[in-house]
């Protein structure tokens, strides 16, 4: 019954995913993006992308791009959208746990809201670790754990119901610190808030880790 359940909100969730995002990357969110994408350069990978919301806001300085979706009802949404693309891209299905690359392969990983659903983000960073030349750069934009005890307590408390409702977004991760655990090395980081976003999701972190060389 749960695998059931699973697919089919799934499903859902992937229908709706667009329209419920809107008014909040209306709201800013789309032009945090832009900000933050606008430090990608060479052959990039954007992990976990979703139904394709940072297409169109790579910068020239990208000079190969590559998408990764594990969902298959996002992956079928982020199809569609490609041919209306700006310039030539790859798509593969696979987990951010495990992508199908060569060592030392990318100069650029991205990942916008993806590390409060990825079931390991640990195996995750070390993966874009792995798949980043030496010198290569991570960059994130995630909702966060609270830095505020009282807040980070009510994240605990709807972590659950959250993640049955989010198709697997936890609200409570502390995903600067597992950046920190990471075999990269922190650049910089950036404290602010989701615009038009619900409490439990509305801390958020955006910034830079760099893999050394």
């Amino acid at each position: 019954m749960g695998r059931i359940y699973d697919a089919t909100w799934g499903r859902v969730f992937a229908a709706l995913y667009d329209r419920a995002l809107k008014e909040t990357e209306d709201g800013g969110l789309r032009e945090m993006r832009r900000e933050l994408l606008a430090t990608a350069s060479g052959r990039t990978i954007d992990i976990g992308a979703g139904t394709g919301v940072n297409l169109g806001l790579f910068p020239a300085a990208v000079t190969e791009l590559v998408l990764s979706e594990p969902d298959p009802h996002m992956a079928k949404r982020l199809r569609r959208a490609l041919p209306g693309a700006d310039r030539s891209i790859e798509l593969v299905q696979a987990p951010a746990e495990g992508l199908p690359f060569e060592d030392s392969s990318f100069d650029t990983a991205v990942c916008t809201l993806v590390l409060c659903t990825v079931p390991n983000p640990s195996a995750a960073l070390a993966e874009a670790a792995r798949v980043l030349r030496p010198g290569g750069r991570l960059i994130f934009l995630e909702h966060v754990r609270s830095q505020d005890p009282a807040a980070a307590r009510w994240q605990d408390r709807l972590e659950t119901p959250w993640r049955l409702f989010g198709n697997g977004c936890h609200c409570n991760r502390d995903t600067v610190a597992a950046i920190e655990a990471s075999p990269l090395t922190l650049e910089r980081v950036e404290r602010g808030r989701v615009p038009k976003a619900v409490k439990i999701v509305k801390p958020l972190a955006s910034g830079s880790a760099v893999l050394p060389a």
